[in-house]
């Protein structure tokens, strides 16, 4: 196993306190036989936002903050102008695995979990780049399983084609790609966490609830923006627990859909106090300076570290408080 330090600042990390997590049922277990809810921060594009990867920021989000998880977003496709991984060139392709193995191993030395996440977006279907995603999981699953504290999540939002609105990715879609990819995981690391997302941006949990899948350890995506996605998604979310589907809120947003638009504080608390209650683990969205709601940081703020309460936007802000306290 990897060094994953227990301790930090004279306390047990939230490594040391759940030890190596799998799925029992439709919770996240860890080594006492206990439900273990996770709670963090995402990335966004590595592509685009590769410097906020860096041990001083981790360690504050970390420290300050409280978070035991943290996502790095790695985009499949193209997104905000730079390309991803399937569409990038070789040497584009082996500077994201190298900053994915740096995020893991800085998550390593804090002592939480780290979600390493291959983000389709705009390759709605994950069929679409399934031949790279295989390259991705077999190239970087050696790397990384020694590391204990490691989750892996193989389709960010299934979609549809934003383009032309129509063509869907169907759960079957899904089932069949993750058909495909969660053997070659299991090959190479066969004892890691695996969530696979769900239909229209992962939010049809119910439906894989309807026809889950064959495969032991593996959650469900259930992703959520507070203004946009209300009690219709909520029922959504009831209905797949009562079929004791486990699922993993991988990213979520306080504000609409796009990312944008007023913080929700209603909604937020009304969606944090039923994760809460069915202890289910969930992570923000975003960490960046990108002028959008979503963003943690001021559009203004250059620093890559070291964040001030002035350096916060917002969501930044209700981000600090909603670690803080319980709903």
């Amino acid at each position: 196993m990897a060094n994953i330090v227990l301790s930090r600042n004279g306390k047990d990390t939230p490594f040391a306190i759940h030890g190596k997590l799998h799925v029992e049922g439709s919770h996240l277990i860890d080594e006492k036989g206990q439900i273990c809810e996770l709670r963090g921060l995402s990335t966004h594009n590595l592509s685009t936002y590769p410097e906020y990867i860096n041990e001083e920021a981790i360690t504050q989000f970390t420290d300050e903050y409280g978070i035991s998880i943290f996502r790095l977003a790695l985009y499949s496709a193209e997104a905000d102008g730079c390309k991803g991984y399937s569409d990038g060139d070789d040497v584009h392709r082996e500077s994201l695995e190298k900053l994915i193995i740096k995020g893991v191993e800085i998550c390593a030395k804090l002592g939480i979990y780290v979600l390493v996440d291959w983000h389709i977006l705009f390759d709605y279907n994950p069929n679409m780049n399934a031949d790279m995603s295989e390259h991705f999981w077999n190239t970087i699953c050696p790397q990384l399983r020694e590391y204990d504290n490691v989750i892996y999540e193989i389709c960010n939002e299934p979609n549809m084609d934003i383009k032309r609105q129509c063509d869907e990715t169907s759960w079957e879609d899904i089932t069949k790609y993750a058909n495909r990819i969660i053997p070659v995981i299991r090959k190479l690391d066969s004892e890691k966490v695996v969530i696979v997302g769900t239909p229209t941006w992962s939010q049809r949990v119910d439906q894989a609830a309807d026809a889950p899948l064959s495969f032991d350890n593996i959650m469900y995506t259930l992703h959520f923006y507070a203004d946009t996605h209300r009690e219709d998604l909520r029922e959504k979310l009831r209905y797949a627990l009562s079929k004791n589907l486990p699922i993993f809120v991988t990213e979520f947003g306080i504000c609409n859909a796009a990312g944008d638009g007023d913080v929700n504080d209603e909604e937020t608390n009304l969606w944090l106090k039923l994760l809460q209650e069915n202890k289910i683990s969930y992570v923000l969205w975003n960490l960046s300076n990108k002028n959008e709601t979503s963003a943690i940081l001021k559009d203004s703020c250059t620093k890559t570290a070291g964040f001030t309460e002035d350096d916060l936007s917002p969501c930044g802000q209700r981000f600090k408080t909603m670690m803080s306290k319980r709903y």
